[in-house]
């Protein structure tokens, strides 16, 4: 039988994950029809929103997170406070990140830009805490995707995440797909897209 792929605008407070023992919003909660088998490629955690990609295909993770060519993921990303420049620049350097108890991860050099508000996004309950502060959005361009990655580079630099969306994984987009939308696409496009070649 052949395989199936999606891509998923996931919604904030949802898990990446069709079954948890926890009561959280799952992804089968979405109004789509999976088949049997399908998983989620890499995660996005509750308070992430953004794009996510579905497949029935178990070897796309490793393809494409455990290969030894990097590949690009974007986010668009809201951080409490003005961020100096000097910040962002160690931002793009590569910070230290915590990685365990006692041990310091050094981030690979990333693309980092400081980019204007959004148009048309609701606040969030994590954001109207801190409504009255000015913020700062930036787009982050990462090859790599440790845990927490992003929130943690903006501790680094003492500033607290608020909003976290993921807009595209190489050349698979986010684009205008809405909150709890999913869009198939044909398995040439899917690796294409994602400049993975060796896929049979």
């Amino acid at each position: 039988m052949a395989h199936r792929y999606f891509i998923v605008h996931k919604p904030y407070r949802m898990v990446s994950q069709f079954v948890s023992p926890d009561k959280v919003r799952l992804l089968g909660d979405l109004d789509f029809d999976f088949p049997e088998g399908t998983h989620a490629v890499g995660r996005l955690d509750n308070h992430s929103e953004g794009l996510l990609l579905l497949t029935t295909n178990k070897k796309v993770t490793q393809l494409l997170f455990q290969g030894t060519a990097p590949h690009t993921r974007t986010y668009l990303v809201k951080a409490k406070h003005v961020i100096k420049p000097e910040s962002v620049q160690r931002l793009r350097d590569g910070i230290g990140i915590p990685a365990g108890p006692g041990e310091l991860y050094h981030t690979k050099p990333c693309h980092v830009e400081v980019v204007p508000r959004p148009e048309g996004l609701q606040l969030r309950e994590a954001e109207i805490e801190y409504s009255s502060y000015e913020c700062t959005w930036l787009k982050i361009t990462l090859t790599e995707g440790r845990y927490h990655q992003v929130r943690k580079m903006l501790e680094a630099i003492r500033h607290r995440c608020l909003r976290l969306i993921r807009l595209s994984i190489e050349s698979i987009e986010l684009g205008d797909l809405l909150p709890g939308e999913v869009r198939e696409m044909p398995e040439d496009i899917f690796f294409q897209q994602l400049k993975i070649d060796d896929y049979r």
